[in-house]
């Protein structure tokens, strides 16, 4: 079966850091596009941060200057480091291959004192 795992989340404290990881599972992405996602529960799941094939890297503004987006592709794990966490970065993290349409399960992050 194909699939996406993360995995790294956990709770800290704000202004801590964590770094997530995502693999695939009976499959190999190599330098595929990747991206990361956030999702909140009520809320529409949120894009956070994406890859391409180039190794050119995107962000949304709530997370420019804290995240970093980054991959191994020769063992197909892609990662966000996550620096100066805030409590608004609370959410299950999410990370897809645009390239087939695959979502992995997710990990949660939580971000409290």
């Amino acid at each position: 079966q194909v699939q996406l795992v993360e995995s790294g989340g956990g709770w800290i404290q704000p202004g801590g850091s964590l770094r997530l990881s995502c693999t695939g599972a009976g499959y190999t992405f190599g330098d595929a596009p990747m991206r990361w996602f956030r999702q909140v529960p009520g809320e529409e799941r949120e894009f956070v941060a994406l890859i391409a094939r180039s190794g050119t890297t995107a962000y949304a503004d709530s997370v420019k200057g804290r995240f970093a987006i980054s991959r191994d592709s020769a063992n197909s794990t892609v990662y966000l480091q996550m620096n100066d966490l805030k409590s608004e970065d609370t959410g299950v993290y999410i990370c897809n291959s645009p390239s087939n349409g695959i979502y992995g399960q997710g990990t949660q992050v939580t971000v409290s004192s």
